[in-house]
């Protein structure tokens, strides 16, 4: 196999051009947030012919709900329309005097009528309690990896790189579903949530396992640097990851493609953070651990925050420290 983390920079330029877009959108638009995080309804109903959306927000607006947000759900011979508005409560007469007036453009039918409504102090604690849970994620991988690996040289840099690349599968995630909002008007909700933390754990579990074949080869001393450890390493899991990863593929695209309208959105940010979540394992948690190792982080980090030069009053007085003059060893 040819030497994949001597390609490393490579790697982490493809991460770069996925990322950025996302980060782009997100930066300016934002996310499209549903009812969960914003607070208001959800209402959908199922007519018996074909209504377009424009006449359904007309009659909407007549009848004292102007910010109504009307889409057509679902395959079109259903005839399903999910609308969004300000909080309407189940039972009231606005609501029944809405109904009447949607039913002059078609039947109505009730078996296929919901009505989701979300305060805005429960909708402010569900955004609240899901940042707290990615943090939360966040922390506990770390403490664990650390303690996993604690009889290696840098335990803790093995933590970190995976958070890294944890960061890396929810950004990519989190900046899709940005452009899909502005694209699409896909809506980000609670289940969202669930699948962001659902692929946290699936990126930590598949660098885990990278992470750990390292450390049974550096034990061993399978070669003399550690580049090509961490190389040789690679290769014997990389077959086991895109078979475990394939796999999930095929069985998420199945439910994306034939399930239901109503976790589709779940099911693609499985899909998007699964394929993520197997590149990063392979191509940027590991390739990290060689850069950390090689100085050449430590590098990156002194050219950016490189202090001035020191003037001739101070260099001739020895006020600078010379550098070392050797990287630390690959040692377990």
């Amino acid at each position: 196999m040819e030497h994949l983390a001597s390609r490393r920079k490579l790697w982490y330029t493809i991460s770069l051009l996925v990322l950025v877009p996302g980060l782009v959108f997100l930066v300016l638009f934002g996310l499209n947030l549903g009812i969960d995080f914003t607070g208001g309804s959800a209402w959908e109903i199922q007519f018996d012919r074909q209504v377009s959306t424009e006449a359904i927000r007309a009659t909407l607006a007549e009848n004292g709900r102007p910010e109504a947000q009307v889409q057509q759900i679902g395959d079109e011979e259903d005839h399903t329309y999910l609308i969004r508005m300000r909080e309407l409560h189940e039972g009231s007469a606005e609501k029944a005097a809405l109904t009447e007036a949607l039913g002059e453009n078609g039947t109505l039918n009730p078996s296929r009528e919901a009505l989701n409504t979300v305060g805005g102090s429960v909708a402010t604690s569900i955004g609240q309690r899901s940042l707290l849970a990615v943090a939360a994620a966040s922390v506990g991988v770390l403490l664990y990896i650390a303690w996993a690996f604690r009889n290696t040289q840098n335990p803790l840099l093995y933590g970190i790189c995976a958070i890294v690349a944890m960061l890396h599968d929810a950004l990519l995630v989190v900046g899709v579903f940005a452009i899909l909002g502005v694209v699409a008007d896909i809506e980000v909700d609670a289940l969202f949530v669930t699948a962001l933390l659902t692929v946290i754990g699936f990126s930590v579990d598949d660098t885990i396992v990278v992470f750990d074949r390292i450390r049974e080869n550096l034990n061993a001393r399978v070669a003399p640097t550690f580049e090509e450890v961490v190389n040789y390493s690679i290769a014997q899991t990389i077959v086991r990851s895109l078979n475990t990863s394939l796999t999930v593929v095929i069985t998420l695209l199945a439910l994306y493609l034939f399930g239901g309208s109503t976790t589709r959105e779940f099911v693609l940010a499985l899909l998007i953070g699964l394929i993520s979540g197997t590149y990063s394992s392979i191509f940027n948690a590991s390739q990290l651990l060689v850069s950390w190792e090689n100085g050449e982080i430590q590098g990156l980090f002194n050219r950016i925050f490189r202090r001035r030069s020191p003037s001739p009053a101070s260099a001739a007085c020895g006020g600078t420290r010379p550098a070392r003059g050797s990287r630390r060893g690959w040692r377990r």
